[in-house]
């Protein structure tokens, strides 16, 4: 199965390392797999918390900005895509 494309990214904050994500398409849920790739960003990982305005949330929808800590640098514009169960 193919990685299914959910969001972008907004804005990443630097100091704390969380990246401001659009829900465009689908579902994102708490313990689900992502990946975000741009021009020089690829890396994968869990969704261990995700918050809007501050406040935990546990299911994303299109339509919400959320923040979530990220291992790594991202960038706007760069894509955010869940990643299969199973892969």
């Amino acid at each position: 199965m193919v990685e299914e494309k959910i969001g972008i990214v907004e804005h990443f904050f630097t100091h704390i390392s969380v990246a401001a994500i659009k829900i465009t398409d689908g579902e994102l849920k708490v313990g689900d797999t992502i990946h975000i790739v741009g021009a020089h960003t690829d890396f994968t990982q869990n969704v261990d918390r995700m918050e809007i305005e501050r406040e935990p949330i546990e299911t994303a929808k299109p339509g919400d900005a959320i923040g979530i800590k990220v291992k790594e640098r991202s960038r706007e514009h760069d894509v955010v895509y869940k990643v299969p169960k199973g892969e």
